[in-house]
């Protein structure tokens, strides 16, 4: 969220992250309960994936690359100690309110801009942050979403309900008000896989036409231009500096194991590697997650990184069959779900813009982790329950189903 950075002063620049880090690690080192990593298949690529990245920065053509790799590292052993540290239910619902509730925020107050201003002008993130562009907000915007219905379906209470529909439709305002091309195919995207996944689909296709007719009609037509320039991209310099860029990957892919290392997009380095060196400015970056690591890692961080989204998406999809008509775990099942769609957002609209190294999506990737290990423990306490003599077990033990699920 860096609230901080909505601030003036010494407060704008005061590392209340580190203070935060540092405060949760002694306070580790105290506590008495049990912590530890989850070791998953994913988390075994995850922790390749780190290694490789240490390697790639040993090699690394710039001068900045060890200033990112630390930035990176910081945000990875907090995302560690996520997972060490959430380990039950409450803790994991409580962590998922911190997250779109911080993120939501800015497409809370994005989207009461928009409508204030008739969208006429952008929304943009914090300043000095990953967000901070319009298209990353955007993109995180949307990511977020599914969380949010996740939390609606677990609310009980009529307010809160609809304190997060209302939020949701500020978002989507947001987001549109954004001018984001990308976030524009995402949400896009994700509308037509919700679509395919509900039951009712007339009537749900019909809401939905109407509310994107009515969206529509409200933005002015310089957003309808911008969008116009998805279908005709070789007319927008934006575009196709992004296409050179990602031409620009596969070639230091091609000439080095390692890739450039961090912060690869250097003037020197584009005009190395570069098909069109002198398309080169101060904003030039790989406007890509996929594009940034191999641009940044070679193909083998590529490799690594993709299949762990691959993997992310199967993890979710083994967390939705495993809690499948077990009563106590259609909780996790609803987070599965909404998982596999805040995944698909990311597959899609990181295709053009550089978050490879945001923390919302690995802070996502470790929710399954938890979620996973939390399957487990709900399966090996109902075994343990089905082992016990009749005399051991106490009034309204769990029974198992015939899958081995307690019921």
């Amino acid at each position: 969220m860096n609230p901080h950075r909505l601030t003036w002063g010494f407060a704008y620049s005061f590392p209340f992250a580190q203070l935060v880090a540092i405060v949760t690690l002694v306070s580790i080192l105290f506590s008495k309960e049990p912590k530890r990593i989850p070791m998953t298949g994913l988390t075994t690529l995850w922790i390749l994936f780190l290694i490789w990245i240490s390697i790639t920065t040993v090699f690394s053509l710039s001068d900045y690359s060890i200033i990112q790799y630390e930035k990176v590292m910081k945000i990875q052993i907090v995302t560690f100690l996520t997972i060490m540290l959430i380990n039950t239910k409450e803790k994991l619902n409580a962590l998922i309110w911190v997250i779109v509730l911080s993120i939501g925020f800015y497409g809370i107050k994005g989207g009461i801009f928009t409508l204030k201003t008739l969208g006429n002008f952008r929304v943009w993130g914090p300043a000095g942050t990953f967000i901070e562009d319009n298209n990353e907000l955007a993109l995180s915007t949307v990511m977020i979403m599914p969380l949010f219905y996740y939390l609606y379906l677990q609310a009980h209470n009529v307010w809160i309900k609809r304190g997060i529909i209302l939020s949701l439709l500020l978002m989507t305002v947001s987001v549109l008000g954004s001018y984001s091309r990308g976030s524009f195919l995402a949400i896009a995207v994700m509308g037509v896989y919700l679509w395919w996944k509900t039951p009712g689909k007339f009537i749900s296709g019909i809401i939905t036409v109407v509310l994107a007719v009515l969206v529509f009609s409200f933005m002015p037509q310089q957003w309808h231009d911008r969008m116009d320039t998805i279908v005709h991209y070789e007319e927008d310099g934006s575009a196709m500096g992004r296409i050179d860029a990602w031409k620009m990957s596969v070639n230091l892919a091609n000439d080095r194991l390692t890739g450039a290392g961090l912060s690869a997009w250097s003037p020197v380095l584009y005009r190395m590697y570069s098909d069109n060196p002198a398309t080169w400015d101060s904003s030039r970056a790989a406007h890509s997650i996929y594009f940034s690591v191999l641009g940044e890692h070679g193909w083998i961080g590529l490799m690594l990184f993709v299949t762990i989204l691959i993997t992310a998406w199967w993890n979710a999809r083994w967390i939705i069959r495993q809690s499948r008509g077990v009563e106590e775990l259609k909780w996790l099942a609803d987070l599965g779900k909404v998982i596999q769609v805040s995944l698909l957002v990311y597959f899609v609209g990181g295709t053009f813009y550089s978050l490879a190294y945001f923390d919302l999506p690995w802070h996502i990737v470790s929710m399954l982790i938890i979620g996973r290990m939390l399957v487990k423990k709900q399966q090996e306490d109902a075994r343990k329950a089905l082992s016990a003599t009749p005399a051991e077990l106490p009034t309204g033990e769990l029974r198992l189903g015939p899958n081995g699920q307690s019921r």
